[in-house]
């Protein structure tokens, strides 16, 4: 699986430089998100799924029409799908298989004081599951109508 090649993003008008790349890896059950990082340091995101599954879920915080819309598509380690996420959308994602593992490239270095993320049942999305494993730190992110969108 090729996962990124500079010059069909071209090709396609995307500007897009990797600056890190990372990877996660979540039983089933984990629900990840909803995830971002504010200006200066806001990022594009290229994310896959390497191995098992999972519902990956879009939130645009970007101020305009599409503010709060979301989108969601299942990727997997056998379909090969990957996902842009541009500056100002939020990135989450529910686990549907033990072992998944995803991979990151990002635009920018993660920087830590500008982290932040969206309440992950916050803002009308139904994920199909009631009680999933939600990190201490997902479960305490702001909901989508207490944030203020620096986007």
């Amino acid at each position: 699986m090729k996962t990124f090649h500079a010059e069909t993003f071209a090709q396609l008008g995307v500007d897009f430089e990797v600056r890190e790349e990372f990877y996660t890896t979540s039983c089933k059950g984990v629900l990840r998100g909803m995830h971002f990082q504010i200006p200066p340091h806001h990022h594009d995101k290229l994310v896959c799924c390497m191995r098992g599954r999972v519902l990956d879920v879009l939130l645009d915080l970007r101020a305009g029409a599409g503010y709060g819309a979301s989108a969601a598509v299942e990727l997997s380690g056998d379909n090969c799908y990957e996902i842009y996420v541009p500056k100002g959308v939020a990135h989450g994602f529910l686990s549907l298989a033990d072992d998944t593992l995803m991979l990151y490239k990002t635009s920018t270095i993660h920087a830590p004081s500008a982290d932040r993320g969206i309440r992950w049942n916050s803002f009308g999305f139904d994920w199909g599951v009631d009680d999933p494993i939600v990190s201490r730190r997902d479960a305490e992110h702001p909901s989508l109508t207490d944030f203020v969108s620096p986007f």
